[in-house]
């Protein structure tokens, strides 16, 4: 075990974590020069489309120290954006040290503070890399100082690194070999293996990634899942290259996979640990964190026979990601579909593209939203998925929503904007902190529904890209929130219906309004589109009906032909009007005798 260094790389998106990733897969050659591509552990399409890292990625490398000791190092190369935090804190759990990446160009920013604390939270050892340093406008003895405030380390120990030219490549690995502590561990004491991550292939089922605590783990041993207590055999077991590679025992500090022919994706659950059946261990390892979902929506199969196909993917997905929740639901306008918690809307985007691609499943995404508590007049609470899980009004005393606790990181020039959008949407400025002469951290405290939808790219657009946001959940606070619900032709459409703030229903109700207009064809009939708020209308937006166009033979001439045949459609309309009325008056006499 003193041989084995096991670490993550944390950093804010876009500070060149998969970049640097690259550098140590050639330093180490555990990738060919002939295999090798721009982000080589990113293996899904939409990651390199966009450029992020969205899945943590695990692997072995093996490097030869000046010592003379071949040491085995196994990485997780994490991801930077706020919305899979949670891939980061499960990284952090099979680790003892982390890579803190800083971009010598950008300096600190909000997501790096936020990775941080979960590493010390974890007590891992920190090394600190300032990267891109080959960069023209990298400011090195700037952020060295933002670097040295932040963890009180030295300057020296601050390594200069290029993910670009593998500049300061050979000075980490030793800083690797020499700072991060060997795993800790008994070898022969019962086996503890904690589940990391997991994934499903369609011919092996499914494979769950381990570190493993304590004890050894063989192939064909009889191991049995804690918390679902399943028991399983261990048909295959290895370490994770760029591709899997069997192995005939993995013992404690390791880190690999195991293929036990498990089907169904219910039995591996993430945080669970792994043990032997006949010489079980006396407790569960204490896992990371649950899973907070911050953001709701409803997704639903276009067609309703693909229900049960979507469920499947959607537990699939699951498997690899485990920040997805859902849960079944029915609308009247949808059909039957599932109610999914996710960790912002980035994530939503990236499942909703996921089902796409992967599972060939098209869905149709309800309106996000958060969670709210209401409190009846007697004092129970109930926990509000949906709007249409909100109570009649008369019976509520009050309606909680979540806050959370926003940090943005930015140049001063910039706190004016800030400021305003943030009290625009209902936040309250609780410190300001200048971390350098221009750099400055705002804290808000600010409603979590009111960030969901297009609060981080305005904050982009107003800062020119220099501002970084971060945020976690705070507390639940009592609010004005009202029902707001869209009405075609008088009949509320429940697929539509929103839980917003009452100072906002009315600019929202005629955004909806106007939006619908545009989108909703044209029929044989005038229709009405409302926004209210119970049997209050506050809004309205009207479609009128197609019309036959009796003109359309009249080419050139006197305009009075025109006119005769729009006066005689007129007359027409208006003696249909009369038989209807006089119908409907006939019908109403008929019912009543």
């Amino acid at each position: 075990m003193k041989n084995i260094r096991n670490f993550c790389v944390i950093a804010h998106i876009d500070h060149g974590k998969s970049t640097l990733s690259d550098r140590l897969l050639e330093f180490t050659k555990t990738i060919s020069e002939r295999d090798m591509q721009n982000q080589a552990l990113d293996d899904m399409d939409l990651e390199r489309e966009r450029g992020i890292t969205i899945k943590s990625h695990a692997i072995q490398m093996y490097y030869s120290h000046t010592d003379g000791q071949t040491y085995t190092f196994n990485m997780i190369d994490t991801p930077g954006h706020v919305d899979f935090s949670y891939e980061v804190s499960r990284s952090i759990a099979a680790c003892e040290g982390a890579l803190l990446l800083v971009d010598a160009s950008q300096g600190i920013q909000a997501q790096t503070i936020s990775n941080l604390y979960l590493a010390i939270e974890n007590d891992l050892e920190i090394i600190p890399v300032l990267n891109k340093v080959d960069m023209e406008s990298a400011m090195i003895d700037e952020v060295s100082d933002q670097i040295i405030d932040l963890i009180g380390c030295k300057r020296e120990e601050i390594i200069l690194a290029s993910g670009k030219t593998g500049v300061g490549i050979e000075e980490l690995m030793a800083a690797i070999v020499d700072r991060i502590p060997a795993p800790t561990g008994d070898t022969e004491a019962p086996l503890q293996a904690l589940i990391f991550d997991s994934m499903f292939n369609s011919f092996r089922g499914v494979i769950a990634y381990f570190r493993v605590i304590n004890g050894t783990l063989r192939k064909g041993d009889k191991v049995r899942f804690f918390n679902t207590g399943k028991v399983y055999e261990a048909d295959e077991i290895g370490i994770l290259q760029m591709q899997q590679m069997p192995k005939a025992a993995l013992s404690a500090g390791n880190v690999g996979y195991i293929i036990t022919g498990i089907k169904e994706s219910k039995e591996i659950k993430v945080g669970d640990t792994i043990t032997h059946q006949e010489r079980p261990c006396d407790k569960a390892i204490e896992g990371f964190e649950e899973v907070k979902p911050m953001v709701f929506a409803g997704i639903y199969p276009i067609e309703n026979e693909d229900f049960e196909d979507l469920r499947d993917s959607l537990e699939k997905l699951q498997l690899n990601d485990a920040s997805l929740v859902f849960e079944p639901e029915s609308s009247i306008a949808l059909g039957f579909g599932f109610r999914c918690g996710f960790l912002g809307m980035l994530h939503l985007e990236i499942i909703q593209e996921r089902l796409s691609r992967e599972f060939d499943q098209e869905v149709i995404t309800t309106v996000p939203n958060v969670s709210y508590f209401s409190y009846d007049n007697k004092g129970n609470k109930s926990i509000i998925n949906t709007p249409n899980d909100l109570p009649d009004p008369t019976h509520i005393s009050k309606v909680e929503e979540p806050y959370i606790r926003a940090n943005i990181i930015t140049k001063p020039e910039y706190i004016g904007a800030i400021m305003t959008l943030c009290m625009d949407k209902r936040g309250i400025m609780t410190r300001q902190t200048y971390l350098t002469q221009n750099r400055v951290e705002l804290t808000f405290e600010m409603p979590l529904a009111e960030i969901v939808f297009d609060f981080y790219d305005r904050l982009k657009s107003i800062s020119r890209g220099y501002a970084s946001f971060d945020y976690h959940p705070h507390d639940y606070r009592a609010s004005d929130l009202v029902k707001l619900d869209i009405r075609l032709n008088s009949e509320p459409v429940d697929a539509l219906s929103s839980l917003v703030h009452r100072s906002k229903a009315e600019y929202i109700g005629r955004k909806m309004c106007l939006k619908l207009k545009e989108l909703l064809p044209r029929q044989q009939f005038v229709i009405a589109i409302q926004a209210s708020i119970g049997a209050k209308i506050i809004a309205r937006e009207t479609i009128s009906a197609l019309r036959k166009d009796v003109t359309a033979k009249c080419y050139g001439g006197d305009i009075t032909r025109k006119r005769k045949l729009l006066e005689k459609q007129k007359k027409g309309k208006k003696k249909n009007a009369t038989n209807r009325q006089c119908g409907g008056a006939t019908k109403g006499f008929l019912a009543g005798t």
